[in-house]
């Protein structure tokens, strides 16, 4: 653990060196610190860091490689083992044929159906088992268990993201619009579409012109002004959060960061998984201060170029059926409202920041393909290449443009 550390602080441009780090299991040997994140930081830095313009570095990166930990009481070892811990521990590890005889319930409108019943008979907490809501089982029912198709009853993910409906609140977090680290590719792939027009006072020297005059005035300076150019682009961007996204966040703040930057009429709101009858700017309001897809229809012109953003990685009941949003219950399916979203917003594109080869796995990533005319794209360079090309000749898509420059 703490050797990830020490090559952490030397790939990030901090002279440690092995004496340093080996001072540090030294004076750990020793018992200088006890379970106390705010010593054991106090002593890294003292062994690690030798110049105070190095401090603020040294702590963003502690920051980062110890997220999560928090103060541990002294009697941490000796202490009675909570009981939500267990419960934790107690997911089932299923072999492959285990898995296989698990089989779906037939769809969204079952599942409904089995959940009421269940919600009518049990009357008790259940843990481990395959019928009851509960947890740590097989149940399609409960959290921390394992079942192809069913509905997350609150509490974390397992890991295995088959749950087709949440029955908890989430909270999502904002994409930074401030990160700078790696982001000059992906601005100099967004340059390619920018749109100049000159509009305005002739305030500006034309240079080529003002040496023709002035050669054909016999040397007499003639200045020749002309309007300034403008990049009169504009993006509106609709970005998935949350989820499966959480393991995209970096890449798509980088992304996002870029399009600020470049783009000066940029528009941008969140949606989860698949758009609905609304979208959202800010994630911690989301569930108090939303606006009305159609009244984003009627509020930006059809000239606005239409970017996805998102995995494209859900259940098909979020994007085919009434009530399949894994959070609420949509009275339109997901598909409507993206095809009014397409006939509005005649250019657009999907950018899929999952790798392309595992598109193929997710029946919902085909789907979203073939309503978007093959113009999803991988996050990558390339992609961002073909992207762009898109969204300046409509009739491109993925499959039959031209790689490159």
């Amino acid at each position: 653990m703490f050797l990830n550390f020490f090559y952490a602080l030397r790939q990030h441009g901090l002279p440690v060196s092995l004496h340093e780090y080996l001072s540090l299991l030294q004076a750990l040997r020793a018992g200088l610190v006890r379970y106390s994140l705010d010593d054991f930081y106090a002593l890294c830095r003292a062994i690690m860091v030798k110049d105070e313009s190095q401090l603020d570095r040294f702590d963003l990166l502690f920051g980062a490689y110890f997220q999560g930990l928090s103060e541990l009481p002294d009697d941490f070892f000796s202490a009675r083992i909570p009981a939500d811990w267990l419960e934790t521990a107690f997911r089932r590890q299923l072999s492959e044929e285990e898995r296989a005889a698990l089989q779906k319930l037939g769809g969204l409108d079952a599942l409904m159906e089995r959940f009421r019943e269940l919600l009518d008979e049990q009357n008790e907490r259940h843990s481990g088992g395959n019928k009851w809501i509960g947890t740590g089982g097989t149940s399609p029912f409960g959290a921390q268990g394992y079942h192809p198709e069913g509905f997350r009853m609150g509490g974390e993910s397992a890991g295995h993201r088959t749950a087709i409906k949440v029955w908890e609140q989430r909270d999502f977090k904002n994409l930074d619009d401030q990160v700078e680290l790696n982001t000059r590719n992906i601005k100099l792939l967004l340059k390619r579409l920018r749109h100049f027009t000159r509009e305005g006072l002739a305030e500006e020297l034309d240079v080529e012109d003002t040496i023709r005059k002035t050669s054909e005035n016999a040397g007499l300076l003639d200045l020749s002004l002309v309007p300034t150019r403008k990049n009169r682009i504009k993006v509106l961007m609709l970005m998935d959060i949350g989820g499966s996204m959480d393991d995209h966040v970096e890449l798509c703040a980088q992304l996002f960061s870029a399009a600020r930057h470049e783009f000066k009429q940029l528009e941008y709101f969140y949606f989860h998984n698949c758009v609905y009858e609304s979208v959202w700017r800010d994630n911690s309001r989301r569930f108090h201060e939303r606006m009305p897809t159609l009244e984003l229809i009627h509020k930006y012109n059809s000239d606005y170029k239409l970017i996805f953003v998102g995995d494209a990685a859900m259940s098909p009941y979020e994007i085919y059926y009434r009530g399949g949003s894994v959070e609420h219950y949509n009275d339109e399916p997901g598909i409507t409202w993206l095809k009014r979203l397409s006939q509005h917003f005649r250019d657009l594109i999907w950018i899929n920041p999952n790798p392309e080869y595992t598109w193929a796995y997710y029946e919902s990533t085909t789907i979203l393909r073939e309503f978007t005319k093959y113009r999803m794209f991988p996050m990558t360079v390339q992609g961002l290449i073909g992207a762009m090309k898109c969204l300046k000749n409509r009739n491109l898509n993925y499959t039959n443009q031209v790689w490159g420059e």
